[in-house]
């Protein structure tokens, strides 16, 4: 295969130019020309814009990667035990509230502790689904300086970039959704159970720390992180995960 140094190509379109003078009018010649120093002499424009190409891909492939990875998390968390039968993201009793459940599981109550469990993950699972749209608006908005960041950055880089740039929104947006789910579910009918079979080990709980809603909505924003994160960490490391022809071409370098 031939290769073409850049002095002689300049030299042989020169030529042509000289040539195709003789036969082109004072107008198309300027055109020729400047295409002609377009071509051979503005190296760092044509550099330019083969590195906005390139970025391009970039930010593109980095948004495949992310869309992938919400689409999974969603998939998998806003599913019937999507939280409760993963032990990375289910969300357990409230820290002050584990003497309470530690007591209960104690004396045979294990069923009204495993209750209130469930019906805080279940909240979560109901509400996950409704995530996808702001994640959506979060990626769409990725700037090349933040996909370019962010594949040079560590094996969770394009989570957190997710995490910084729409946790916010998502957490006005989402606690709501979670305050629904916990009433169709019976989280407080299911804390007061548990307060009331405490009985007097009860009073010696804040239970006006609590903010419930608050605690599930922020546990199931740390589980959709999680989810996302492990998918980003596949992509990155493991070729069999790069599904597309665009995910091989900016994570396979």
């Amino acid at each position: 295969m031939l290769k073409f140094r850049p002095g002689w190509l300049r030299a042989f379109l020169s030529m042509v130019c000289v040539v195709s003078t003789l036969a082109l009018p004072a107008v198309a010649f300027a055109d020729w020309r400047d295409w002609l120093n377009t071509l051979t002499n503005d190296d760092d424009a044509v550099a330019g814009v083969a590195a906005e190409l390139a970025e391009s891909d970039i930010a593109d492939g980095l948004r495949e990667a992310l869309g992938n990875g919400v689409r999974t998390a969603v998939n998998e968390l806003g599913r019937k035990d999507g939280f409760l039968a993963n032990a990375d993201v289910r969300i357990p009793v409230p820290k002050h509230l584990q003497t309470i459940e530690s007591g209960l599981r104690g004396i045979g109550q294990d069923a009204i502790a495993d209750q209130f469990v469930s019906s805080m993950n279940r909240a979560a699972e109901g509400a996950v689904p409704h995530a996808a749209d702001v994640f959506a608006n979060a990626i769409s908005t990725m700037s090349i300086d933040d996909a370019r960041s962010i594949l040079k950055g560590e094996p969770t880089a394009a989570t957190d970039y997710l995490r910084r740039s729409s946790h916010g929104e998502l957490e006005q947006r989402f606690r709501p959704l979670v305050e629904q789910a916990m009433a169709q579910v019976g989280v407080t009918n299911s804390y007061q159970s548990l307060l009331q079979a405490a009985g007097p080990l009860s009073a010696m709980i804040d239970t006006d720390k609590l903010d419930l809603s608050r605690y599930v909505t922020d546990e199931a924003l740390s589980g959709l992180y999680t989810v996302i994160a492990e998918q980003e960490k596949q992509i990155r490391a493991n070729p069999a995960a790069r599904t597309t022809d665009l995910l091989k071409k900016v994570f396979g370098n």
